[in-house]
């Protein structure tokens, strides 16, 4: 039976201070203003026009969080921060935080989103703002370029020879999966200006004879094909369970004799308790999303047999389901 909480831990839980000095000082760009540097509090708030007092406070905080150091009155980047946190390094995840901030007053109408059930939102943030959506894809690029081979491999997809990387994003998965499997083509299906972010991915891998862009919204347009593998990555925690359940219908449509779909999601086990970060993502969804909900394999597996796949495989628990068009 698992330790319950201390009362110190459950205050701990309930401030959300450290939290917003971070993305505070993201939003700020006070990292990259610090870039191998160390500068006083003075010197960073004429670099970024803040103001000396209230910026050293933040500081002081970071300090503490083990984000930034500190050398007498001079602070400096830690190894985390100056890798992560500049703008100008190619591992900055800084945008992603930065959507964690543009979200912000969705989360602080959460009561009010569980007293009504209605969501605070009708549209995403990627919607209502396409360059921080952009930035955002870039940065879960490079976070995929290491999972992405790894999914691959093991799906052991040798024998196909056409994919569809459906709500494809930057493409990170068509590109691994092209690079770990020569023989296959791949499409990757998204929204207009989605896929101006994975064209240049495309490009920079040097796959353009290999990956077709295919522009539309996945609800209503026609997916194209027949394909070998249908592959779909994080796309059904953004919709409703009916709209999930045509998706699959129309991906088990496009799939050839023998093809195969790939589900990959952030799924819930069946007492909707576990994994933990994924119950926390689930009230993540419901506040930020207007449909949106995360799901248990279970869901997902009736609606792939009620589409018509057998078997269906949990490849791996409450990540990967695969289900067969039988010929």
């Amino acid at each position: 039976m698992p330790r319950e909480l201390s009362l110190a831990e459950v205050f701990q839980l309930g401030y959300y201070w450290e939290t917003k000095v971070l993305l505070t000082a993201v939003k700020l760009d006070l990292f990259s203003a610090l870039d191998g540097k160390a500068c006083t509090a003075a010197e960073v708030a004429q670099r970024i026009g803040a103001d000396e007092r209230a910026l050293g406070l933040l500081m002081n905080a970071l300090v503490a969080m083990r984000v930034l150091t500190k050398d007498a009155d001079r602070f400096a980047n830690t190894h985390t921060a100056q890798t992560y946190l500049v703008k100008t390094t190619p591992s900055y995840v800084g945008h992603l935080l930065v959507l964690h901030d543009a979200e912000w007053g969705n989360w602080g109408k959460l009561e009010e989103t569980i007293r009504t059930g209605r969501s605070p939102v009708s549209r995403h943030v990627f919607e209502t703002n396409p360059e921080l959506g952009a930035n955002v894809l870039s940065v879960l690029d490079r976070i995929g370029q290491q999972s992405g081979p790894v999914l691959a491999k093991r799906l052991e997809l040798s024998g196909a020879k056409t994919l569809l990387d459906l709500g494809g994003g930057a493409g990170t998965n068509a590109i691994a999966f092209c690079t770990v499997y020569p023989q296959m083509t791949a499409t990757v299906f998204d929204l207009p200006q989605t896929l101006k972010v994975t064209e240049r991915n495309v490009k920079e891998a040097g796959l353009e004879g290999k990956i077709t862009l295919l522009p539309g919204d996945f609800t209503v347009d026609p997916f194209g094909g027949p394909y070998d593998v249908v592959l779909m990555s994080d796309i059904l925690h953004y919709q409703g369970p009916d709209a999930n359940a045509a998706i699959v219908r129309k991906a088990f449509v496009h799939l050839t004799k023998g093809g195969r779909l790939i589900i990959k999601d952030r799924f819930l086990d069946e007492s909707r308790t576990s994994p933990a970060w994924v119950t926390a993502f689930a009230v993540h969804i419901l506040v930020n999303t207007e449909r949106g909900r995360c799901y248990t394999v279970a869901e997902a597996t009736r609606w792939m047999a009620e589409a018509g796949f057998q078997p269906i495989v949990e490849v791996e628990r409450t990540a990967v389901l695969q289900g067969t068009k039988q010929g």
